[in-house]
């Protein structure tokens, strides 16, 4: 039958209870929230050929950027299409269904394209937008991302349940494109109709995060608490946030309490998890600070994954792992896997040929000492890095280990050149850079001192 969502649009389900299930689905998946896989199985039980769900689950399934999730992916999508054809879908379930099928086939950019030619028709649907949302920012498509929110939010206003969600997507791609001061407002005011979502609640901390404001992040954090205790593991995003305002304010011990007893409190192996824990790693290191036995625990886990090969921010992050355990044999594993993902065709591989295996490459030269030859891979990397996905505040961990390997081996200047270049585009400089353009300053004033007493010896 066909029955009318909270957006307003046609959906193909079997009963009332199934569209209820559905709606809190969609609601629980906005905010982030622990309950969405159980709202989701809640529809799937009351209706296992909803076409619509199955679609969506396989999508869900992909993002989670893990190999063996592909083969439930595809479960779904033979589902999907098998229930689509029997029911009649709508042209709106048709367009989820080829979404998942292009991203399968290896076309995820596709798959975005497919989802924003739907929302022409249906523009409030704050599920679609997401998903667009979603893809847009593992693929690393920072302007995709702003476009497509932009051209549906015009559509929306408070009366939908989805309003807040809805500004926070908005406040999110306006803070990676640079438009900080209207991102904060665009944040703040989404809270108002949505205080759990806590996507926009961590846009707002971002754009502390880009202007230096590690100290009005905390508070903002700290003041919202609740924006986040309802979240699935995002919730330990958010605490990596806050971990990186206690590290700019240079209080370690917070920093490792917050790593301790709330990014790492449950040990596992998802990627965005791991990317949390081994990039505030890295950057500890980077202040000189001993990490501990903490790096083997995170080894471990992302040896197991060396040959996921289907997501370059998750790959990096394994290897970031990998390398500072000590895993010789899974580091060598990993960049093979990326050698190979090079020429498997599809979005993916020009991103591991131009940025995923040079920054590989880089990582590991970086953990041997040689530094010369790191910074020269990650340099290589720099300019494709944002299309292996994530954020700006996420990548920032590998423009800070490319400066601190050009200081290591002895090049000032260019170290200078990227501090420099990394301040404009954040709006501020930061606490990391500060210390080390005062190093770049002092060296350069030692060499003018060393060239001075040079050119007098050759002269007397």
């Amino acid at each position: 039958m066909r029955l009318t969502d909270q957006f307003g649009y046609e959906v193909t389900v079997a009963s009332e209870a199934c569209l209820e299930a559905w709606n809190a689905t969609v609601l629980a998946f906005l905010a982030h929230s622990k309950h969405t896989p159980v709202k989701l199985d809640a529809a799937l039980q009351a209706d296992p050929d909803f076409a619509l769900a199955q679609s969506v689950r396989g999508l869900f399934c992909l993002l989670l950027g893990r190999r063996e999730m592909f083969a439930a992916a595809r479960d779904c999508l033979t589902t999907a299409r098998r229930a689509a054809l029997e029911r009649d879908a709508t042209p709106r379930e048709q367009a989820v269904i080829e979404a998942l099928s292009a991203w399968l086939d290896g076309w995820p950019a596709r798959a975005a394209d497919l989802l924003d030619a739907a929302l022409v028709s249906a523009p409030r649907d704050a599920l679609l937008v997401k998903l667009v949302h979603a893809i847009r920012f593992v693929l690393g498509d920072a302007r995709g991302m702003r476009t497509s929110i932009e051209t549906v939010l015009p559509a929306h206003d408070p009366t939908l349940p989805t309003y807040g969600y809805m500004l926070g997507c908005k406040a999110f791609c306006l803070e990676e494109n640079g438009e900080y001061r209207a991102a904060e407002a665009l944040g703040r005011q989404g809270l108002e109709y949505a205080p759990d979502d806590a996507w926009g609640l961590h846009a707002v901390a971002h754009v502390h995060d880009m202007t230096g404001r590690s100290e009005e992040g905390i508070a903002w954090l700290e003041r919202h608490p609740d924006g986040w205790a309802h979240c699935n593991n995002f919730g330990y995003h958010v605490w990596w946030h806050l971990a990186l305002m206690y590290l700019d304010q240079g209080d370690i011990q917070r920093v490792m309490a917050l790593y301790d007893s709330e990014i790492r409190l449950d040990k596992t192996d998802d990627y965005r998890d791991i990317s949390n824990a081994a990039s505030l790693l890295a950057r500890l290191e980077l202040e000189g600070v001993n990490v501990g036995a903490r790096w083997e625990e995170l080894a471990l886990l992302s040896d197991k994954r060396a040959e996921d090969g289907c997501n370059v921010f998750a790959d990096l992050h394994y290897l970031l792992a990998l390398v500072n355990g000590g895993r010789r044999m899974g580091t060598e594993r990993l960049l093979a896997s990326m050698q190979r993902q090079t020429e498997a065709g599809g979005d993916l591989a020009p991103v591991f040929e131009k940025a995923g295996l040079p920054a590989g490459l880089g990582l590991e030269q970086f953990r041997l000492g040689n530094y010369g030859s790191a910074f020269m891979y990650l340099r290589k990397a720099r300019a494709d890095l944002p299309r292996i996905g994530g954020s700006h505040a996420q990548r920032d961990v590998f423009e800070r280990l490319t400066i601190d390997a050009g200081m290591r081996a002895g090049l000032f200047e260019d170290a200078k050149a990227l501090l420099q270049e990394r301040a404009r585009k954040r709006g501020a400089v930061d606490r990391y850079a500060e210390q080390r353009l005062e190093v770049c300053e002092r060296m350069r004033r030692a060499s003018r001192v060393m060239e001075d007493e040079r050119l007098r010896a050759s002269a007397s």
